[in-house]
């Protein structure tokens, strides 16, 4: 891990207060070149970790409110007919960022939400017969309410399936609470801290994580997880090929920040609550357990290599 990544997670822990690990997962999805799906109550600094990711790491940054009347065309953009040039000129939507805050994305209607699918698995949106490439490096940030509340539509599982990773912030512990009541607005504070990367220099990083080796030994623990759940009964669905991919991408990602060239599997352990919780769906008995007992049932039941 470079110095610059050091101060970034460092930088942004003096603002979300308490929540290192938060932070480090993020950044985690991130070097992993996947997408971030944060589901937690309102007021809990979602937002506020999109904001100082973006700002820290030098990215440009736009925020999209999902509401119940939100349209495709408010998040892709618009062509608008030029009586000049006698043509129409594409106005880009707000999704041509570097970091897109999805802020409340279950608030608008499952229309609106597919209008990201393409542009999260693809890198690139379509309109008008025309294909725009999106920036690089590219990492959409979703928040997302309990689904019991009022107002919003689930994400199908084939858009949870885009996200690397779902992680919840929570309520902060009681010294952090008092730090941050007694501190005032984080996003002040943020703006007197200076950027520490570039988008060039994180485009740089991403690569490196590629290159992170992973052992047969532990590409053959990560099948075992994935057979684990196609095999048994407690399951409405196994985890996909996709799932596996996503395991090893984030666990190259955690072990690189943990400075080391190789994955352990106490990164695989690390990473899988964030990376399987959403793709997990029990059937029968089980339904009520959450995605961290499953997780927790599976390291229980799948031996290490």
């Amino acid at each position: 891990m470079g110095p610059e990544l050091a101060e970034a997670i460092k930088a942004a822990g003096n603002i979300l207060l308490g929540k290192q690990e938060v932070v480090k997962l993020s950044l985690t999805c991130l070097l992993a070149r996947g997408h971030l799906l944060i589901e937690d109550v309102p007021g809990v600094g979602k937002t506020t970790l999109a904001h100082t990711l973006a700002h820290l790491l030098g990215l440009n940054y736009q925020r999209i409110q999902f509401t119940s009347d939100l349209l495709p065309s408010d998040i892709i953009g618009v062509s608008v007919f030029d009586t000049n040039q006698q043509n129409f000129q594409f106005h880009r939507g707000p999704i041509f960022a570097q970091v897109v805050l999805a802020d409340e994305i279950n608030r608008a209607t499952p229309k609106a939400q597919s209008a990201l699918l393409e542009a999260m698995e693809e890198r690139q949106v379509t309109t008008d017969g025309a294909t725009y490439n999106l920036p690089e490096p590219f990492f959409v940030i979703a928040t997302q309410n309990p689904s019991h509340q009022v107002g919003t539509f689930p994400l199908p599982e084939s858009q949870l399936d885009r996200f690397l990773m779902r992680i919840s912030i929570g309520y902060p512990g009681r010294s952090a609470e008092r730090d941050l009541l007694a501190g005032g607005d984080r996003r002040a504070v943020l703006e007197d801290h200076p950027v520490v990367l570039d988008s060039q220099r994180l485009s740089e990083y991403q690569q490196q994580v590629t290159k992170v080796h992973v052992a047969d030994a532990l590409i053959e623990y990560c099948q075992d997880i994935l057979a684990h759940t196609r095999n048994m009964p407690d399951y409405r669905l196994g985890l996909s090929p996709r799932a596996g991919l996503a395991l090893l991408q984030a666990a190259r990602a955690w072990a690189f920040l943990e400075d080391r060239d190789l994955v352990l599997p106490e990164d695989l352990q690390a990473i899988l609550p964030a990376t399987i919780g959403h793709r997990l769906q029990t059937s029968g008995e089980k339904m009520s357990i959450s995605g961290d007992g499953l997780v927790k049932d599976l390291l229980n039941k799948i031996p290490l290599p």
